[in-house]
């Protein structure tokens, strides 16, 4: 049977020095808050526990001091093993300092990789990777020199006559995870959740390996009175429940509770309010192009994002969109909500939703482009003493039947102007997107020439496609001057040979007509 007990009883009794702890959540939600709080409190009050190896799949954190931020201790970690680190910098502060050994690997492996260790399999056999920096030809996934001097933990296999990466398994000594409601005998369901994360895997991992499970809820009933039907966690897993306070167990790390979130409700989608013709809404006009009926979508974060409003502005119908953390249907949310979806159709597990997309099941991804090159290579890992980290970003567009990178052609000041249906470069960008070598390869241009895949690259001015020749330049907006507004600001010459104007529309006010 399980017990419930403080946070500090559990911590103290189940994380011990040098544990493998995996922890649950997805950016704010489905976050164990009050349990991570409680390790900063014990390690900094007590030197206790110290030197834990921390795994996790998705970035868990507000930018800030709340999720996996409260690990930011020296001598706490000895070493992480993350998907994203964008949202903990109290981490990358200590990673860059080289005060443990730092790796950075796919969201969707670490997710599915929970599975493999709950199985007992030697790990996770993969394409997702391949000639990123994740893959071992290159960097591993390492980000520091503790994590270089110990070594990979992905290796190059020849399986089928296929070579493949084996993200290697490891036992994990306890899960930190989280439920909405836990019965006396330990049954956690989920109602009040806005993703269910990869909280089951990680459970049976632990136990699989031998180790504890802790749970954080938000209260506990007595046994037979969960409905069995919404019991997503077996008593079975279950060694510690924590009962949080209501400020540790929000719904997300911007919202206390919203049911549309979980599909307790579904609220009535006010009219998207149209974007203001900037840079970034005639990017999105141009990559809302490239939808057909009825597309499984994913949408990045950031300039991406702009794709729904056009594509609801200009009354396309049927598409799906669909996040990393295994919502389907409905609004995506933003910001400290990111992850969570408003009128969600579906919310899968996250290793789940990522077969789906490994598998090719996403008919088109649009994502973000912070650095290109000469390859067609997109970084957005890493930028100078920054550790972004990879996120699903990998997994999407690796598998995406087609993808399409949304951005400004510079960065860093850029002021566009529209008249007479012509863009007005206003002031240029201080910094060059277009490089001859990107700082990290997060995205491999070989391996998609290799694959087939279609690849676009949009920004304001210009529109790239991947060749297998390189990247040739397919558009340029009415009024930019090819040679100084393009060629002049790319470290590379792109490929020219037959250059069409973007079409008109993209730069007026008023709906463009897409769906007629």
């Amino acid at each position: 049977m399980p017990k419930v007990m403080s946070a500090q009883e559990a911590v103290r009794a189940y994380i011990h020095d040098g544990a493998t702890v995996a922890f649950g959540g997805f950016v704010g939600a489905m976050v164990p808050e009050e349990v991570n709080k409680t390790i900063q409190e014990l390690y900094l009050s007590t030197g206790s526990p110290k030197g834990l190896t921390a795994i996790y799949a998705a970035g868990q954190g507000d930018s800030d001091q709340r999720g996996l931020n409260h690990l930011g201790e020296e001598g706490l970690l000895s070493r992480v093993i993350g998907g994203h680190w964008g949202l903990v910098p109290r981490l990358q502060k200590l990673a860059l300092e080289n005060k443990f050994a730092a790796y950075n690997y796919p969201q969707g492996v670490i997710s599915q990789l929970f599975r493999d260790i709950a199985a007992g399999k030697p790990g996770l056999i993969t394409h997702v990777g391949m000639k990123t920096f994740v893959d071992p030809e290159l960097e591993g996934g390492m980000l520091n020199d503790k994590a270089r001097e110990a070594g990979p933990l992905v290796e190059r296999i020849d399986i089928g006559g296929e070579t493949r990466l084996l993200y290697k398994a490891l036992p994990i000594n306890v899960a930190v995870i989280r439920a909405t409601y836990a019965d006396t005998h330990g049954n956690c369901t989920f109602q009040r959740e806005g993703v269910s994360a990869e909280t089951l895997a990680i459970a049976q991992a632990a136990k699989n390996s031998g180790g504890k499970v802790i749970v954080q809820v938000e209260d506990v009933v007595e046994y037979g009175a969960l409905d069995t039907r919404l019991v997503r966690l077996p008593g079975i897993y279950v060694d510690a429940i924590v009962v949080a306070a209501p400020e540790n167990h929000m719904q997300t790390f911007g919202t206390g509770y919203n049911p549309s979130y979980c599909g307790e409700i579904r609220v009535p989608m006010s009219s998207v309010k149209p974007l203001k013709l900037d840079q970034r809404k005639i990017v999105a006009r141009r990559a809302a192009m490239e939808l057909v009926p009825n597309a499984i979508t994913n949408l990045g974060i950031g300039m991406p994002e702009g794709v729904a409003a056009v594509a609801a502005e200009e009354g396309l119908e049927g598409m799906v969109l669909t996040t990393e953390a295994g919502t389907i249907g409905g609004i995506p949310a933003g910001g400290k909500d990111f992850g969570v979806t408003i009128n969600p159709d579906c919310i899968l597990d996250q290793p789940y939703q990522f077969d789906f997309y490994d598998g090719g099941g996403l008919d088109v991804a649009f994502l973000g482009l912070a650095q290109a090159d000469e390859k067609g290579n997109i970084n957005v890992s890493k930028f100078g003493p920054k550790i972004a980290g990879c996120g699903g970003f990998i997994n999407i567009t690796q598998n995406a039947k087609k993808v399409v990178y949304c951005g400004t052609f510079t960065a860093g000041g850029l002021k566009i102007g529209v008249a007479d249906s012509k863009l007005q470069i206003l002031q240029e960008g201080r910094d060059k997107k277009f490089l001859k070598q990107v700082e990290q390869v997060t995205f491999s241009g070989e391996y998609a020439v290799e694959k087939g895949q279609p690849v676009l690259y949009i920004t304001e001015r210009a529109v790239f496609e991947l060749t297998p020749e390189g990247m040739e330049l397919k558009e340029i907006a009415p009024g930019v001057d090819l040679q100084k507004d393009v060629l002049d600001l790319m470290d590379f010459t792109p490929i020219v040979r037959d250059v069409k104007t973007m079409d008109s529309r993209i730069f007026q006010e008023g709906p463009m007509g897409l769906s007629n």
